[in-house]
């Protein structure tokens, strides 16, 4: 989705809850603002958990996902250090 200018891709895919939660905010405290994350899961609950994460931490902000067939995607900005 280049709309969302992706900085960096997290690949998760494989990986149950809590991991792609995990996974993404570790990846996100190295980028800096403005950078957008897009993580790849296959874990449904992503979608659910992910959401929920971004809403509730400071300084990311959750842009975009899309409930592929066998993929989820996320996109999630940093906009703050």
């Amino acid at each position: 989705m280049t709309e969302h200018d992706v900085t960096e891709t997290l690949d998760v895919r494989g990986e149950n809850c809590p991991m792609p939660v995990v996974k993404t905010s570790q990846r996100v405290d190295g980028l800096v603002a403005g950078d957008v994350l897009e993580v790849l899961a296959t874990d449904p609950g992503s979608m659910t958990d992910l959401a929920g994460w971004a809403e509730t931490t400071d300084g990311v902000e959750l842009v975009d996902q899309d409930d592929g067939e066998d993929v989820y995607t996320h996109y999630v900005r940093k906009v703050a250090e």
